[in-house]
């Protein structure tokens, strides 16, 4: 586990939206029903399921990724959720990159 410099809270709590977080609790509190949950949120089980997988793969992510600036973490992101098209991710982290090094 990636642990942040600010202690020992993981990188990639710090960096999930809060409305994830909230997500997370209230699963923990529903101690770890779906079912409890979708009927909490007033939504259907597919359509909690649907949002716990996406906040798996955000998390698998920013973990996989725990030395990204923020920017590289969002640009990341955004490609995950299919917002940006991977070659147009790629694109902006070599930029982000190269500017970077410049300002060095």
């Amino acid at each position: 586990m990636n642990i942040s410099k600010q202690g020992s809270v993981p990188v990639w709590i710090q960096r999930l939206e809060e409305a994830d977080l909230q997500f997370v609790k209230q699963l923990v509190l529903a101690s770890g029903s779906l079912k409890q949950l979708a009927a909490e949120y007033d939504v259907s089980y597919p359509t909690i399921r649907q949002r716990l997988n996406r906040i798996i793969d955000r998390v698998k992510l920013l973990d996989a990724n725990a030395d990204d600036t923020p920017f590289e973490s969002r640009v990341r992101t955004l490609v995950a959720e299919r917002v940006l098209e991977p070659s147009v991710g790629k694109e902006l982290l070599e930029l982000h990159r190269e500017t970077a090094g410049e300002a060095s």
